[in-house]
């Protein structure tokens, strides 16, 4: 699955995914065939950070 390329929608698609569809980054990955690091630092780059409690990057 190609993931949004643009840092904000790709924001709004994971967390819209996580909160919906999966119980923890991994599985969002895992499930996807998604690289957690790219996705982890295409987000730093907008300054968000992923909160395990929340299941979110906020």
């Amino acid at each position: 699955m190609n993931l949004p390329q643009d840092p904000v929608m790709l924001l709004s698609y994971v967390n819209t995914q996580l909160r919906d569809n999966y119980s923890s980054l991994d599985e969002l990955c895992a499930s996807l065939a998604a690289d957690k690091a790219e996705i982890t630092a295409k987000l730093q780059g907008i300054n968000y950070e992923y909160d395990e409690e929340k299941n979110a990057f906020v």
